[in-house]
C-alpha cells in the first residue's frame, strides 16, 4: 500500500513562525501527545506530535523554554512525555560531545561505504531504490517519498525505515543516516546519527529496534499493513562492526569565551539562531556574517529544501539583531580570517559549536585564524552546561538527574502546578 504526498505545510523558518507555531500546538503537547505521538498517519496529518523540531534544531525554540511553557500548561504528570522527548535532543548532543570519535568515525565509515557503493553496482542500486522508493515494501517507498518531498518523517518512520534499511534490505546504515541527513529540516549530527546507531544497536550494547509488521500495522493505522515474512527477523545488532566498543568518555570541550572591549566579528550559524540571547551589547562589533554551512553535510548533494530553510533562518536572524550581514560560505576555512581582518577584529565571536560538519570545518579554520590573531570565540548556553555532564552513558543517567536539571534551570516551580 502507497500513500499520496499531499501538499505540505512548510515551517517557516523564522523566530516568530516558530513562536506562533509553538503557540498553537502548546494545547495539544499534554495528554493527547502522550496516547497519540506514536502514530503515524502520513504527510499533512502529523497533527500529534508537536513538529517543533526544525525550530529546537536550530534554537529559534530554545529547550528551556518550551520545557517550562509545557509544564506551566500541563503539570508534569501530563507532560512528562513530551518533557522526555526534547532531552532527547538534549541528551544525544552532550553524548557526542562527549565521544567525538564517534563522530570522526561516522564520518570516514560514511567515505568508506560511498566509495564502496562506487565500486560496486548492485549496492549502488539498492541504495538508489531505496532511497527512490522503489523497493518491494510500499511503507519504504512512501516513507522515502515523504522525506524527500517534505524534508520531514514522523519519529515512529525514522526507527521503522532505519531498522528496515539496515536489517531487512542490509543496506550499510551509515549511508542511511546520510540519507536523512541530507534531507531531513531537523537534521541534527548528534540526533541523526546516534539515532541510526542505536537502531543498529551500536548506540547501546545488546540493544537493537526491529521493525515489526504488526507495529507498523497499527501506529499507521493500516495504511500500511505489511506481512510478518517481509521484514527480517532480527536476533542481533552490528556490534560485531565496533568490537571494540565504545570510546572513552572525554570532558567537555571548554570554550573561549568572548572578550568585553576587543573588537569582535559576529559570526551567525545554523547551531544557534539566537545570538541576540547574549550579551551583544558590551562587545565592540565590527562586522557580522551568517554563514550557510548545510552543504557540509554530506558528501553527496543536500536537499536544497535543507539550504534554503538555512539560509531564510539565518537572515531572519540577521534582520532580528538589526545587523548588515555579509554571507560567508564555506568554500574556503580561511574566509574566516581574512573577513575579520577586513573590519579590524580581533576575535570571532559566536554561539557553541558542537560536535558535526560545522565544527569540523572550524577546526580545519583554526590555522589560519591562528596565524591572524583572531580566535573564534564562543558562548556555551547554561542548558547545554547542565544537561550535557550527564550525557556519558544511556539515557537513564539523564532522565534520572531530570529533577536536578530543572531545578537548576529556575523549572522546578513548573513541576507542581
Amino acid at each position: 500500500m502507497t500513500d499520496p504526498i499531499l501538499t505540505p505545510e512548510w515551517p517557516t523558518p523564522t523566530r516568530d513562525a516558530a513562536e506562533a507555531h509553538f503557540a498553537r500546538v502548546l494545547p495539544s503537547l499534554g495528554t493527547r501527545y502522550a496516547h497519540d505521538r506514536n502514530f503515524d498517519y502520513g504527510p499533512g496529518r502529523h497533527d500529534f506530535v508537536s513538529r517543533l523540531s526544525p525550530y529546537l534544531r536550530r534554537r529559534l525554540l530554545l529547550e528551556p523554554v518550551v520545557i517550562a511553557s509545557v509544564l506551566q500548561e500541563h503539570g508534569m504528570d501530563v507532560a512528562e512525555r513530551f518533557v522526555q522527548e526534547v532531552m532527547w535532543r538534549s541528551y544525544f548532543k552532550g553524548w557526542l560531545e562527549r565521544r567525538p570519535a564517534v563522530w570522526r568515525a561516522y564520518r570516514e565509515g560514511l567515505r568508506t561505504d560511498l566509495e564502496r557503493m562506487d565500486a560496486d553496482d548492485d549496492l549502488r542500486h539498492a541504495v538508489h531504490r531505496a532511497e527512490a522508493g522503489e523497493t518491494d515494501l510500499g511503507c519504504m517507498n512512501a516513507w522515502a517519498r515523504e522525506l524527500t518531498d517534505t524534508g520531514y518523517l514522523h519519529n515512529h518512520a525514522r526507527m521503522w525505515f532505519a531498522s528496515i534499511w539496515i536489517f531487512t534490505l542490509r543496506l550499510p546504515w551509515r549511508l542511511g543516516a546520510d540519507f536523512f541527513y541530507r534531507h531531513l529540516l531537523d537534521g541534527d549530527p548528534a540526533s541523526n546519527t546516534l539515532s541510526w546507531r542505536w537502531v543498529a544497536g551500536l548506540h547501546t550494547r545488546g540493544k537493537f529496534y526491529a521493525a515489526e509488521a504488526w507495529n507498523i500495522a497499527r501506529f499507521t493505522n493500516n495504511r500500511f499493513t505489511p506481512h510478518a515474512s517481509d521484514l527480517a527477523d532480527v536476533t542481533e545488532g552490528l556490534e560485531a562492526e565496533e568490537p571494540d566498543g565504545l570510546p572513552q568518555v572525554q570532558p567537555l570541550r571548554e570554550p573561549l569565551t568572548p572578550q568585553a572591549g576587543a573588537p569582535a566579528a559576529l559570526l551567525i550559524t545554523e547551531e544557534d539562531c539566537r545570538p541576540d540571547d547574549f550579551a551583544l551589547s558590551g562587545l565592540d562589533i565590527r562586522a557580522t556574517a551568517t554563514l550557510a554551512a548545510s552543504a557540509l553535510r554530506s558528501p553527496r548533494p543536500v536537499s536544497g529544501k535543507v539550504t534554503e530553510f538555512e539560509a531564510a533562518a539565518l537572515a531572519d536572524t540577521a534582520h532580528r539583531i538589526a545587523a548588515r550581514a555579509d554571507n560567508l560560505q564555506v568554500d574556503d576555512p580561511g574566509v574566516l580570517a581574512r573577513w575579520a581582518a577586513e573590519h579590524g577584529a580581533t576575535q570571532i565571536v559566536t554561539p557553541f559549536i558542537p560536535q558535526g560538519p560545522l565544527r569540523d570545518w572550524v577546526t580545519m579554520a583554526g590555522p589560519t585564524l591562528n596565524a591572524a590573531g583572531v580566535p573564534l570565540r564562543e558562548w556555551r548556553r547554561d542548558w547545554d552546561t547542565l544537561v550535557w555532564p550527564h550525557a556519558t552513558a544511556g539515557y537513564f543517567k539523564v532522565k534520572k538527574k531530570l529533577p536536578d536539571i530543572l531545578h537548576d534551570a529556575g523549572l522546578s516551580r513548573y513541576v507542581t502546578r
